[in-house]
């Protein structure tokens, strides 16, 4: 599907289509909207841009979205403008909505502090999305639905994309925006055996699996649902997420000489947020405040101490950075403190015929344990084994970060390889880097990387442009 700028001739655009510059992104969940609408705010000059994706949906990405529909954001309306320079965008479009105001009057004259359904933020992107498009007379923008499977450099050092269309045109820059990778189309879930439900379970019971936004959103739908039954959770760490504070807690942080090696960072951040409260703020405002400082603490530790982090601290430190609206915090303490609702520590292993095997922490044994429905709400890494990532790999265009958790890049996700040097016209934005850049899978951060990009693209095509 090819949609022209709102006020261009079909004709005189397809007629220039080969002349203009060609821009590819790949992924349409958040990161690869918020890409367009970059590209389309930043590159003055005419150029097409052709969006591929398997999936003839769109969400707001793994982190979001699940079998069923997502419900929880857990950002504030005051950080999740698409608008550069703009932080009051998104309040000012729920302002504008005569039907959210009704919905919401508590929080007029703006509604900076809550937090509202994904739902509505998606609603606001595409919104913003099709405006940026119907400013521009002289783009044109093509949807696939064919699944990239390579990316090799052709002649020219344009880009090839592999699919299964094999008249794919080369391309002069491509944007991975997949976040934690394209999923394969999801099959509908099939319903358990009645049999084997009756035969090995005495209550209706339910497995989620995993510690995230993601787990407590699928338990909070399961209640709203009417589901009576047992649920438990199998959480690796047992770190669910923390609460917001009732209001915006502004970021604070120390400023003495920040340590550079993981022990004596933590015992500084435990200091500041200890002092904080000591003064009446919150431990909030300190990790608020830390988000300014992690890349460059990220930076500063040797290899070892990243994996130390990964393998031991990165689930403490999700869980605070992460966190609840209060009011959803409550309801999943209410849960937990009910008995209804169980979380449990340790391994989980495969799927066998009678049950889910499982090993609780500090024990040497598994268990097995029976449900009726099994549903894993993990977040999982980019797949470098995958086609699409490992070609890159083959081809020399990409290195994995120092922690296989995706690929390595720099501040505007230009894939970096040994030699220090980067590839020109290729990026990964968003959760792709985030062994490379902490808290890349923000709304904030993927939102100013964007532009970044967009600001590179702008500069390499036409260097005198500037941002629309």
């Amino acid at each position: 599907m090819t949609v022209q700028g709102l006020f261009s001739s079909k004709s005189a655009a397809a007629a220039q289509i080969s002349a203009m510059p060609r821009f590819a992104i790949v992924g349409r969940g958040f990161s690869g909207m918020m890409m367009a609408v970059a590209l389309m705010k930043t590159v003055r000059m005419p150029f097409h841009l052709q969006l591929f994706d398997p999936n003839s949906s769109v969400s707001g990405g793994q982190a979001l979205s699940s079998a069923r529909a997502s419900t929880i954001l857990n950002t504030r309306v005051r950080d999740l403008s698409v608008s550069t320079g703009d932080s009051d965008d998104f309040n000012d479009w729920l302002c504008s909505n005569a039907e959210f105001r009704a919905a919401v009057p508590a929080a007029i004259p703006g509604f900076r502090q809550i937090f509202v359904p994904k739902e509505i933020f998606s609603d606001y992107v595409y919104q913003r999305f099709s405006e940026a498009l119907s400013a521009r007379r002289d783009i044109t923008v093509q949807v696939c639905h064919e699944p990239v499977v390579a990316i090799r450099r052709s002649h020219g050092n344009r880009f090839l994309l592999e699919s299964a269309n094999p008249a794919n045109p080369l391309f002069d820059t491509v944007i991975l925006a997949t976040g934690y990778g394209l999923p394969e189309i999801e099959e509908p879930e099939q319903e358990p055996s009645p049999v084997r439900a009756q035969r090995l379970i005495a209550r209706p019971h339910t497995v989620l699996l995993g510690s995230g936004i993601r787990v407590v959103d699928q338990l909070l739908q399961l209640r709203d649902a009417g589901y009576a039954g047992q649920i438990t959770i199998l959480s690796r760490h047992g770190f669910l997420p923390q609460s917001h504070t009732p209001n915006s807690a502004d970021p604070v942080f120390p400023a003495d000489a920040l340590p550079s090696n993981l022990p004596d960072i933590l015992r500084f951040i435990r200091g500041a947020c200890r002092e904080a409260e000591e003064e009446g703020r919150s431990w909030q405002s300190v990790m608020n405040g830390l988000r300014k400082h992690a890349r460059s603490l990220w930076r500063a530790l040797p290899a070892h101490q990243k994996r130390q982090f990964n393998r031991h601290l990165r689930a403490i430190y999700d869980s605070h950075r992460n966190r609840l609206p209060e009011a959803i915090y409550a309801r999943l303490q209410s849960e937990l403190a009910g008995g209804n609702t169980v979380l449990r520590r340790g391994v989980v292993g495969r799927q066998g015929l009678s049950g889910l095997f499982f090993r609780p922490a500090s024990s040497q044994s598994d268990e097995i344990i029976h449900a009726e429905r099994i549903l894993d709400c993990r977040c999982q890494a980019p797949q470098l084994t995958s086609p699409l990532l490992a070609s890159l790999i083959r081809e020399g265009l990409a290195l994995p970060d120092e922690l296989s958790l995706g690929l390595a890049v720099d501040q505007r996700g230009q894939p970096c390889l040994d030699d220090g040097s980067v590839v020109e016209g290729l990026f990964a934005v968003g959760p792709l880097g985030l062994g490379s850049l902490p808290d890349i899978d923000l709304v904030p951060e993927i939102v100013s990387q964007a532009y970044a990009v967009g600001e590179r693209v702008a500069l390499r095509f036409y260097p005198r442009s500037k941002a629309v």
